[in-house]
């Protein structure tokens, strides 16, 4: 299995920080954003690892290769030309056959913090065989819906009333996923170049199963505005 972080955001919702550095520099309890994932990844025995670069993306790659990608194998992909999202980014290293056989890809956003078990995470892969989208019962104003099989079936914003899909039992996107081959091999269905998985998933929600996992006892925190990194700090520390 590799490891995929997607790290090529601008990190808006961080300035004045992110004018200077990338938002997966930006430092907690004294450790990059990047550096507190790829350790997650690394200590559930994930050590290939991809990342995409595009806001600042030399200071990435400098900060990988000075660290020696913290023990694990790093390979930037690189998107200074073009943000291509996260689902663009996937079908990017897909197209370039980056680090990528035909093998499961556990994605996650740089900036999402959590105690998620990832070993449980992977393991709940192996025995059902299917993607696995982590969800959580969090409130939220837009879902992802699942039927009674816990299989993804729509998307739905409450607060507009806007649905895509069938709706369902509703539940948060915590931005962490594992795509199985048969999944990812449907990212050349996408035309364009630049979408979210969000899109991507519902688009081919009918063709393979995403399943929902819903972590034990989870505990989750974006870390997206600067008036909140000193409670991201301690949230980070509490892990």
């Amino acid at each position: 299995m590799v490891g995929m972080i997607f790290a090529a955001g601008l990190g808006t919702r961080l300035k004045p920080l992110t004018d200077t550095m990338p938002k997966a520099l930006v430092p907690l309890a004294g450790k990059p954003l990047l550096q507190w994932q790829v350790e997650k990844l690394r200590d559930a025995g994930i050590t290939d690892i991809l990342v995409n670069v595009h806001h600042f993306p030399d200071m990435i790659i400098d900060t990988i290769r000075v660290n020696e990608g913290w023990g694990c194998s790093i390979t930037v992909s690189d998107e200074r030309d073009l943000l291509l999202d996260t689902g663009g980014g996937l079908k990017k290293i897909k197209n370039e056959k980056l680090k990528i056989k035909n093998e499961p890809i556990l994605a996650c956003n740089v900036d999402i913090l959590s105690n998620i078990d990832i070993k449980e995470l992977v393991r709940a892969y192996e025995q059902a065989g299917v993607s696995q989208l982590v969800v959580s019962e969090r409130s939220t104003q837009r879902y992802l819906c699942f039927d009674a099989q816990n299989t993804l079936c729509g998307w739905t914003n409450i607060k507009t009333g806007e649905l895509k899909g069938h709706d369902g039992r509703h539940l948060a996107f915590s931005g962490m996923q594992i795509l199985s081959p048969e999944t990812l091999s449907h990212l050349q269905d996408m035309p364009q170049e630049k979408f979210s998985l969000i899109d991507f998933y519902l688009q081919v929600m009918n063709e393979v199963p995403l399943k929902a996992f819903v972590p034990s006892d989870y505990r989750m925190m974006d870390v997206g505005k600067i008036d909140q990194i000193d409670e991201a700090e301690a949230f980070a520390e509490s892990l």
